[in-house]
């Protein structure tokens, strides 16, 4: 078995469960991230696959913007399990023979053995394992994802693999709580914690493809620091934005409907290493994320009943000038 790329060249893995612009959920893959100080540049790594298998799709992702034009592959290595890569900047000889113009999708039958080189990729590279048959339990109504089917089947990338390269992916992964390679599913029935979407708007598909995640709100954690609270909206005045929680509290997982009145003042954040701003470009483990002073806003949640939530922004606000909802709150579900 191997890494899905070439780990000597990668500087970090960042754990699944991002949520940062239009991701407001979290996200359901991990990103192998390098970058090289001597050249200013980013390197170009290798990608593997894991074991053997076959690449059943290609899809090429097309150049919405001038650094943009990348692939997505999936490699079937069981009946079960595949892996999925996201930003393959060149395809190895033997796949380009099969892919697709830019912005196409094709269906494809590639064999592929372990360790056999997929292609190259510079900066960053998405990748996750699907497991049909794992569902994950932290997501209460599997039913709101079928526009994306194999979110409520992805768990753990690391745990997929042998202790060897386990070791070697865990020692470069940012996050040191368990479970390491991160998770997604935050959701407790009658509990304010997850992932939720504006009543109306088909769940995490949305009504507009091209923006989806403008009904979108998760209020979970960090997924480097699962200490610290994030709420995360997908229409924060006209855009996605990710903000902490003043004083951290309360803790999502516990407010339910006996909670009247949920009020967050919202501030922006940033990762620590001591006392130092980390970089975002090294390895540091055990990253402290701690909150601004300045309150950008606040939000008031409150559940109506154990799946559905009644929310309302109030940006540029502080908690003394908020009185209460007002006919503008919306109802999310999940």
């Amino acid at each position: 078995m191997y890494p899905p790329v070439d780990l000597s060249k990668v500087a970090f893995i960042e754990p699944m469960g991002r949520m940062g612009g239009n991701h407001v959920t979290p996200t359901d893959h991990q990103y192998f991230c390098s970058f090289d100080f001597d050249t200013g540049k980013a390197l170009e790594i290798n990608v593997y696959s894991p074991a053997s298998g076959t690449i059943t799709s290609i899809q090429h992702m097309g150049s919405w913007n001038q650094s943009m034009d990348d692939y997505r592959l999936v490699v079937q290595h069981s009946q079960d399990i595949s892996s999925v890569y996201i930003h393959i900047d060149k395809l190895s000889d033997k796949i380009a023979a099969y892919a697709p113009a830019e912005s196409g999708y094709v269906n494809v039958d590639i064999p592929v053995s372990a360790g056999e080189i997929l292609g190259n990729y510079s900066g960053t590279l998405d990748y996750n394992v699907v497991d049909s048959s794992v569902t994950l339990t932290g997501f209460v109504l599997p039913e709101s994802y079928t526009h994306e089917e194999w979110k409520i089947h992805c768990p753990d990338p690391f745990d997929y693999f042998k202790e060897t390269v386990k070791s070697q992916l865990v020692a470069k992964c940012l996050r040191t709580a368990a479970p390491v390679g991160g998770r997604i599913d935050h959701d407790v029935d009658g509990r304010l914690v997850g992932s939720w979407f504006l009543e109306g708007t088909n769940g995490y598909a949305g009504i507009d493809q091209n923006n989806y995640f403008v009904g979108h709100i998760a209020i979970a954690y960090n997924n480097i620091d699962p200490e610290h609270i994030i709420v995360s909206f997908g229409d924060y005045d006209g855009e996605p934005q990710q903000f902490g929680v003043r004083g951290n509290s309360p803790d999502p997982a516990t407010v339910d409907m006996s909670t009247d009145l949920v009020e967050y003042e919202f501030v922006h954040y940033d990762f620590y290493d001591g006392d130092l701003h980390w970089d975002r470009e090294t390895l540091v483990k055990g990253l402290d994320v701690r909150n601004y002073s300045f309150v950008q806003g606040v939000v008031l949640f409150q559940l109506i009943d154990e799946r559905r939530l009644k929310v309302e922004l109030f940006p540029g606000m502080e908690a003394s000038e908020v009185d209460g909802f007002t006919a503008n709150a919306r109802i999310y579900v999940r």
